[in-house]
């Protein structure tokens, strides 16, 4: 412990006297015509815009949850212009400490790692003009809250706000989100806190555990103090508050306290362990003493995260690549590893888990279509929904809880709800609202103590054309032998030599309907949901690929 702390003094030392880690030098940009018409909305007003290139917008922007206008970063795929109907995920990369929205563009070489590839990256601010940067959270500020409100501006704002000026896939199969340092930290904590958005995560030499492990919880209190205090220049406990007494919130925006609402998503960790390697300048050691001793830090958060997931039994992909200082060569070859299989979690995003958990500390909160309010004591507790899908839920926590479901159910029809809760075992017959949910509300602890209620819920289920998308609640099965599903391959006008398809692995008939579009045999007995890939090539030679995830009703032939 005593190593861990004296590694944080000098690293936060080293943060405020010579070139930021993790900050790019400034360069030109030149002009390019205007690639995408923004306007103000959800909460966002626009102070300038310029298109750099045929690729890059440059955006400033004002909110009410920031003190001062930040500057976000926009890189369009190749082609965004001449496709106007064609739609993109979008990658959501976050730079680290005393670092700006354009440090991806100048130092990370995003612009050729993502050079031909069908996703548009968002880089905004995460700090003010390149101060320590806000730790992505809406500031404790002594009890008072923000401004700034770092994850309200990212994760309430942006994220719809993109969603509305761009064409982008706008739910979770078409998010991700990463970032390296502190941006890593960041990356993985929205991650945690609100899964239903993104389908993938990655983090850079991050900070992916603050609170949990004993070791690294004295490391992060350090660097984060420092930071707020050196840095941002702002009183101590700023951020999470002081580190004892508000504890609860350290670990409420900890991913490491949160490991279990990451389940079903695909995970990247990459970190070295400070000892200067290939891409380190000559006397790394000396000279770049800052990058050696915080990346000593992040390398055991990381490594006590990846710990955690592997103890949970949550899958992750783990790149230690031992030598490697905190420093912009190995951020750009991380990103260079990661953009090839983030493509391919695009191409067949991961299902949404069934049945859903969720850890949180907040007194209410949305997650997978189930909304969880709390009437308690304390503003900040962890409760834990577990089990959840159409047929029930188990909610732990105390105060009187009010659950609503997501809309799974057919409207108007009559639930019969059984509760196990506090106040005892009842029976209660409830109303299906018109959109399909239905709202329960029951006694759990009292205030400072914990207990767990089970309901079970028997209900027509709704529709499956009209389930709620990424609830958790698989729909009813509707299978018909012989369906067919009609598939575009590749873009527009292309022309087809060659056609395969797959539903779930197995090859199954396909036939061409005109121009691009092919039609895939997936009738028959019910299997469930299943990815359904068509390859192509096309009369030039390119290859091309349609994928759909879908519930398919059986392979034929």
């Amino acid at each position: 412990m005593r190593r861990a702390t004296a590694v944080a003094v000098a690293a936060a030392a080293a943060l405020g006297v010579g070139p930021a880690v993790g900050s790019a030098a400034a360069d030109g940009a030149g002009a390019g015509a205007a690639v995408a018409a923004v306007r103000d909305g959800d909460g966002l007003r626009i102070v300038s815009r310029r298109a750099l290139d045929d690729r890059q917008l440059d955006l400033r922007v004002a909110t009410s949850a920031l003190r001062q206008p930040v500057d976000v970063r926009v890189l369009l795929p190749d082609g965004y212009a001449r496709h106007p109907d064609r739609r993109y995920p979008v990658l959501y990369l976050f730079h680290g400490t005393s670092g700006r929205a354009s440090d991806w563009v100048k130092a990370g070489d995003v612009e050729a790692t993502t050079a031909g590839r069908p996703v548009i990256v968002v880089m905004p601010d995460a700090g003010y003009d390149g101060d320590g940067g806000g730790w992505f959270a809406d500031w404790f500020n002594g009890g008072r809250g923000g401004p700034p409100k770092w994850e309200t501006f990212h994760i309430g704002q942006l994220v719809p706000w993109v969603d509305g000026n761009l064409r982008t896939i706008a739910d979770r199969r078409g998010r991700a989100v990463a970032g390296l340092s502190q941006g890593g930290f960041g990356a993985m904590t929205y991650a945690a806190r609100h899964p239903d958005m993104f389908s993938s995560v990655a983090s850079f030499s991050g900070a992916p555990e603050i609170t949990r492990d004993p070791v690294v919880s004295l490391g992060a209190m350090g660097i984060v103090e420092a930071i707020t205090v050196g840095l941002d220049q702002q009183p101590y406990g700023s951020i999470f508050g002081d580190r004892f007494a508000n504890a609860i919130n350290w670990q409420g925006h900890d991913p490491g306290m949160l490991v279990e609402n990451l389940r079903g998503m695909r995970i990247g960790l990459w970190t070295a362990s400070g000892i200067p390697g290939d891409l380190d300048a000559p006397l790394a050691l000396v000279t770049g003493l800052p990058g050696v001793l915080i990346e000593q830090l992040t390398h055991l958060s990381t490594g006590a995260f990846k710990r955690h997931l592997d103890e949970a039994g949550i899958p992750s992909s783990y790149d230690d690549y031992v030598y490697g200082t905190h420093v912009w060569p190995y951020w750009a070859r991380d990103l260079k590893a990661h953009i090839g299989p983030l493509m391919q979690t695009f191409a067949d995003p991961p299902p949404a888990p069934s049945p859903v958990s969720y850890r949180s500390i907040d007194r209410s909160w949305t997650q997978w279509g189930w909304k969880v309010a709390f009437d308690r004591a304390a503003a900040q507790e962890f409760s834990v929904l577990s089990a959840a899908d159409r047929h029930g839920f188990a909610l732990e926590g105390s105060g009187i809880a009010t659950v609503t479901t997501p809309a799974a159910y057919a409207p108007g029809t009559v639930a019969r709800v059984r509760i196990g809760a506090a106040d005892g075992e009842r029976s209660e017959r409830l109303r299906v609202d018109p959109a399909g949910r239905v709202r329960i509300t029951f006694q759990l602890a009292p205030a400072g103590g914990s207990a767990t209620a089970r309901v079970v819920i028997v209900a027509a289920p709704k529709p499956a054309a009209a389930a709620s998308p990424g609830s958790g609640i698989a729909p009813a099965a509707v299978c018909r032998a012989g369906r067919w599903l009609t598939l575009r391959v590749g873009p527009r006008g292309a022309r087809l030599r060659s056609v395969r398809a797959s539903v779930g692995g197995h090859r199954v008939r396909v036939r061409r309907a005109g121009g691009n579009r092919v039609r895939v045999a997936v009738g028959g007995r019910p299997i469930g949901r299943r990815t359904v890939r068509v390859t192509a090539r096309g009369v030039d030679g390119r290859p091309l690929t349609a994928v759909r995830r879908m519930r398919t009703c059986g392979a034929q032939g």
